[in-house]
Formats: C-alpha cells, structure tokens, sequence
C-alpha cells in the first residue's frame, strides 16, 4: 500500500455525479466545488496585468463576477471575472501602499472601499465614472477618513449591510466608519483625536504570555466579521493571541482622547506552545471565519497556519490555562486509564457497519505500517508522519481505532517528529506523548521520547524526570539506558554551560562596553536552528532577565530634499540603552497611543484562558512581509491555502493537515490567495504586479504544476525543507514591536507615512 494512493476525504466525485439524482437534499455544487481530483489539476490559465506595483489586496464581490485590487501603485483596480479584462482603474489618491480593499455589500457593487499605509480609509463610488471603458483619470472619493495615526491594514464589512465597514490599524484601533454620518473624519476643525468611531481600543492590548495582563500597544495586522454571525468580530497583530469579541457586547463608540484597558473578550485562541513565549516578535499576518462560522484560521510570521475551533459545546474545542501548559512538560502522575478511556473514547460506534468498521481498521493498521518503515529509514519521514495524521485525525480522533493502535500511531509520529526536527516538532511531539501517556501511563516508548523533546527544548530537569521513569520501568532495556544515558549527558553539559555564562556575565557587560555593536547585532539575535530558542526556560536565568530599557530617537532632514534614496534609514539614528530599575514603566507614544502603568498587575490580573489548535498546516514560510493570508478554500471550507516566501502557495486538506497542492504563483512571494464564491478559481497575488488566475485546466492531476507558471521543483519535499529552514534562521527580535515598527517607515514633517514599498515584517 502506498501512502500517495490514499483517497482524500471528500471522496470519489464519480460517486458525488452519480447520487446527485437520488439525494435531493445533497448541495451537489457546494461539494464539488473544491473537490480534490480538481484541485489537484489546478494550473495558472491567466495574469491579470493592470498595476505597477506589488498588489497587496484582493477580494471577490459577493456574486464572484468581478475581482478588486489594490497595490503599491495606489490604484484600485476592477476585474471581469467573465472576460478577465480589467474594467476600472481608480488613482485612489492614497499617499502610500494599499493594503486592503473590498466591495461594499448590497450597494450593487458601486461602492469599494480602500486603505492604506498613509492611514486613511476612503470610499469610492463606480457609477460615477462613465462607463465608456477603462479610465485612467481620477475619482474623487465619497469619503475620506483619516481618523488612524497608523497604517490601516485590514477592512471588515458585514453581509447585508451597505451603510458601514470597520478598519484595523497599526495604531491599536478598530474604527467603525458609518457613511451615514458624513463623508470625512474628523469633521473639519477638529483633531482625529475627536474622531468617536472607536469600536475596539486595544493600544493597551498585547499580551507577552496568557497568565501576563495586558500593557503594550496592540498593533492590529487582521480582523475579520463572521458571515453567519456578524455580531462576532475576531481580529489579531503584533502578539501570538487572536481575539474573538461580540461587538453586542463592546462599550459604546469612543474617541482616542478616552484612555482605557482592552475590553473582555470572548475568548483568546493561540497554540499552546506558543502561549508563553515571553518577549518574541512573533505575531499574527492573518486570521480569518471559515463559511460556516465554526472555525478560524491563523497564519504567524515566522511560523505555521493553525486551525482553531470556536464552537464551545463542540468536543474539539480545547481550552487551557497557563498552568496547563507547565502541566503538560511535568512528570506526575497520569489520570486514571479508565477514567482516560471513557473521555477519549466515549463516542458511540453506532452508524457503522461492522464491514465499514473492519474496513477502516485494516486501512488505518496498513498506514501505521507504513509509518514503521518510514521510521526504520526506509521512506522520508514526512510521508510516515502524514500517514500517522491520516489515522489519528482522519478516523475519528481515535474512537473508531481503539486505544492499542492509537498508542502505537501516537509513539510512531512522536519519534518521527524528534528526527524530523521541523519548526516546533518537538512541541507536536511533547502532545503525542502526553496523549499516549494517558493511554498506557507505563509506556516507556512515551517517557523516553517526551524525555528527548524537553530535552531539545532545553527544559533539562523535566527531561530528566521522564527519562529516569522511562528507565524504571525497563531497567534491562539496552536501548533505553542508552538513551537516557544521551539524556543525561546532555543535561550534564547545558548545566555546565549554564555555570560557565554565570561566571562570565561581569566580563560580558565588560566586553559589552567596550564592543562597537551593529545595528543589526542590536536590533536581533539569532535563533538557532532547534525548537530550544522558540521556547527557552533558560531565559529567566539569562542576561534576558536583565530587561532593557531604550530611549529611540530619529531626526530626520525636513529641508534640502536632496536626499535621492527614500529606502534608507534615518540618517541620525540614537539608541541608549540602560538597565531598568523600576518595575513600572510608562511610556508615551506618538499620535495617541499609549503605553499603561501596571503596578499591581501580579494582584489585581486573573489569568486567562485560551483555545488550543486543532489542526496545524506546514511547509510554507512567512516570514518576509506581514500582510500573508491563509484562506478557506471552496464554499464548504474543507481545504486551506496559503502563500509563502518562496513564490509558492500550498493547498492542504484542512482535516488532516496532508499537502494536497503546490504551485508556483509568484517571482518572490505570495500573499494573497482568494477563492471563487462559487466556481473551481482561485486568484493570488503577490510582489510581482500581476494578479495569476487559477483553473483545473491541467490534464494530469498531481502535487505540483509547471510549464506556464515557470520552473517549479519537482521534489516537494525539498522545497518544504528549504522553508523549514528559512523559518529556523529567522532572526528573533529583541526590541519591542513598537520600537522596531520606525525602521519599517519613516515620519516626515507633515505627518504623512512612507513605507518602504513591498516593506517586510
């Protein structure tokens, strides 16, 4: 049995053809939409050429016949999807890069909306330019609100409502623009701290951790309002923690002038081994409703795509506290076998034929198998762990495959991801092990592999624990002791290492003051190339303890206007550093934002609780620009898309996590990929100022595609692999976001921003 031969979950669309007559009831076109067997013949069938810039945005009017746009090059741009001819071009009077755009619903498509990186939202409206062609002149705009003091990066609009779109910025805001109340903002005479649209005020929102309260500048990069439920609104940006909130609940619109702590919010979604990172510049790109209202996806900059569910009666929703994730790396006693067996497998088998049953249980046991030999050397371990994927969350989380071989599946994938060694396998491993423990608390299978991944992730004492379990329980086991023999050497020698930076540390400040550091050497570190520097225990000990302070100051030239190259830095860049002697800081920012004195957070904060993940998606890379997306694909969702820093965008099953499509789509990167509201297209867009459409026009259907979309590698694992290790050698900042935020644009004079084009994260 090969593991490449195994159907997807959507099943066979000759059998989809053929009971399309007898179940009525079935939506036929919902279901084959974004049926495998076509998008596995996807294909670039056109560019689109209209812009002269990056296109940053693009989104499909609710009836699909037409296509927006917006670019670096300031214009919006309108798309037959029809002729795929390019029927209006809007000079927006943007000062700077679009980034987002999107048809106003019930307005017959004649109102867009726009915003950009010069802070403004306006609105335009179609039928006042003559429909004579395409018009190259400008439109003056219906609206124009320029009430954020930072870069607008996403707008939201509500089905069935023509009079209102809501804006997130960079400025820590989520503003409610309602048409009806005039065409600017703020009203002439007054100040954009008058401005009272204020929906969500999180310039003290972010979060370092989940136990750790709120304090930071909250820089908004994605919000999204559920199509079934418009009261929901989920937004996130410059820390790992979505947002979920019900506007129904949020107080009243306000001004920026009212200076007050983030609202409560529904709920906080974040993987859990990304919850208590600490200081880290990692943050959200993207987050986004699936159809159906039930689910969300996030895409990190700097790490992978993560489903959540956001349904809490449902089963599949995982809620947790800070003190779950230490619980989760602590040995200690596990619960109770029977009383695990009954919450992992108390769903009934009833609805299954003992034929089915058998059935599925010999294809799930075939998978492990093929998983074993991928483990032995004999296959890429990447196809072992997908086959593993297939049976622990393509069969029914385990109920239909019984405790035994769910063990062993569990045990495979968790040595499998300790060789593969891709970003954050070793947490993925730390789960499987956690799980199989709960199942079989003797497996020594289990302890010494959860021994290994704590020990890759640099918490040594833990490791310690389970390595010692692991050899308790199987004393005469040579490979056991060897292992944990590995195990303790290793601890042996970051202890020792350990002693060695604590002695060094007067001479580090020494070396320090005396060293002439770059910008670079100041601005970063570099991580290494394990989990261990993602999540590192040992950074309370450190010199990372020992928290700066920085005083950021730029003095840029106003006059002369001679300087030919806008792409550089301030010319006059002064950065003093001094250790911080206060537990309290409080900062004031530019343009409103603020930062809030905390003094008795430790006593007043009750830590919180977030949903865990429940399907990750892997082997793209974000990291270059802060604006990716990951998107559902087809009217039911059941696929996820993402683009990727190598030109590539990648389709998985969004079940499994299993790789279903890689395709060529840009000359450096892909950030936006949209889905036809109905037929089998998909759009994406990126650096290259074109936009590709995407037909199942292939006669073969495979993983990749070439030929018109330009040379594409025909081994996927090697491109995969290359993005691991583009994520592995990000640099990890270690200055704040804000601080960080004036290298990416510069603040003239006159109060207008100017990005550097195509900017990266």
């Amino acid at each position: 049995m090969d593991y490449s031969s195994i159907c997807f979950h959507d099943g066979n669309i000759t059998n989809l053809i053929n009971t399309r007559t007898l179940n009525t009831h079935h939506d036929f076109n919902h279901a084959v939409q974004m049926h495998s067997s076509l998008v596995r013949r996807l294909s670039l069938e056109q560019e689109l050429e209209g812009h002269r810039g990056c296109v940053n945005a693009i989104a499909w009017n609710s009836e699909g016949s037409m296509l927006i746009s917006g670019s670096d090059d300031t214009r919006v741009n309108i798309w037959s999807y029809s002729s795929r001819k390019l029927i209006h071009s809007i000079e927006t009077g943007h000062s700077a890069n679009i980034f987002c755009t999107k048809f106003i619903p019930e307005t017959s498509d004649e109102l867009v909306v726009s915003g950009a990186a010069d802070a403004e939202v306006r609105l335009f409206n179609l039928s006042r330019i003559r429909r004579n062609g395409v018009e190259e002149g400008g439109i003056s705009p219906s609206a124009v609100f320029q009430c954020h003091t930072r870069r607008v990066k996403k707008l939201a609009v509500e089905v069935g409502n023509p009079n209102v779109v809501w804006s997130a910025s960079e400025d820590g805001t989520v503003r409610q623009h309602d048409f009806r109340d005039g065409a600017s903002c703020p009203p002439a005479g007054s100040s954009h701290q008058e401005c009272r649209n204020i929906l969500l005020d999180l310039r003290c929102g972010a979060k370092k951790s989940l136990e750790d309260p709120p304090k930071h500048c909250l820089a908004l990069k994605s919000c999204d309002i559920s199509a079934t439920r418009p009261h929901l609104l989920l937004v996130g940006g410059s820390d790992t923690f979505a947002r979920l909130y019900d506007r129904r609940m949020l107080p009243p619109l306000s001004s920026s002038q009212n200076k007050s702590p983030p609202p409560p919010c529904v709920n906080y979604f974040c993987p859990m081994h990304l919850s208590d990172l600490g200081r880290s510049s990692l943050h959200l790109t993207h987050v986004t409703f699936s159809p159906n209202g039930e689910e969300i996806l996030l895409s990190y900059s700097g790490e992978h795509v993560y489903l959540m569910d956001i349904n809490l009666v449902s089963g599949n929703s995982m809620r947790y506290t800070s003190a779950d994730v230490t619980k989760l790396t602590s040995f200690s006693p596990i619960l109770d076998r029977a009383e695990v067996h009954s919450s992992l497998y108390g769903a009934s088998l009833n609805g299954f034929s003992v034929r089915n049953k058998a059935a599925r249980l010999d294809k799930c046991r075939k998978l492990v198998q093929i998983a074993e030999k991928s483990l032995k050397g004999e296959t890429d371990y990447y196809y072992g762990i997908e086959a593993c994927n297939e049976v622990l969350d393509g069969h029914g989380h385990g109920h239909e495959i019984g405790p035994s071989l769910m063990h062993e599946c569990l045990c495979i994938r968790a040595s499998l991801l300790l060789k593969r060694r891709w970003k954050n396998d070793s947490h993925i491993t730390i789960r499987d092990c956690h799980k199989a423990l709960q199942i079989n608390p003797s497996s020594t299978r289990a302890l010494i592999c959860m021994a290994e991944a704590l020990a890759v992730l640099e918490k040594h004492k833990e490791a310690l624990d389970f390595a010692l379990a692991s050899q308790s329980l199987s004393p005469s086991d040579f490979e056991i002791m060897e292992r944990v023999d590995n195990i303790k050497k290793s601890v042996a020698a970051a202890e020792a290492d350990k002693a060695i930076m604590k002695s060094d540390r007067g001479s580090k400040t020494n070396y320090r003051a005396g060293k002439v550091l770059s910008l670079s050497d100041i601005i970063y570190h570099t991580e290494g190339d394990n989990d261990a520097s993602i999540d590192d225990p040992e950074r309370e000990d450190s010199d990372y303890d020992d928290e700066l302070e920085l005083d950021f100051e730029t003095s840029i030239a106003t006059e002369g206007g001679d300087d030919d190259d806008s792409n550089v830095l301030p010319r006059n860049l002064n950065l003093r550093f001094h250790q911080r002697r206060d537990s309290t800081m409080e900062i004031d920012r530019p343009n409103g934002s603020f930062g809030m004195s905390f003094e008795n957070d430790k006593v007043r904060h009750q830590p919180e609780m977030a949903i865990d993940m429940k399907q990750r998606y892997i082997g793209h890379c974000n990291t270059g620009t802060d604006i990716k997306q990951a998107s559902f694909v087809g009217q039911r969702g059941e696929y996820v898309a993402s683009g990727s820093d190598d030109g590539r965008w990648f389709i998985w099953e969004k079940k499994t996590g299993r790789l279903l499509k890689m395709l060529h789509g840009d000359d450096a990167v892909v950030n936006c990929i949209q889905c036809h509201p109905y037929d089998c297209l998909v759009a994406t867009s990126g650096i290259d100022s074109t936009i590709k459409i995407w037909t199942p026009n292939s006669p073969v259907p495979s993983i990749v595609a070439g030929g018109a979309s330009g040379p594409e590698t025909s081994n996927v694992l090697d491109a995969m692999e290359g993005n691991q290790r583009r994520l592995c050698r990000t640099r990890e900042a270690i200055l704040p976001f804000e601080i960080l935020e004036h290298f990416q644009m510069h603040e003239f004079a006159e109060g207008s921003f100017h990005p550097f084009e195509c900017a990266q994260s």
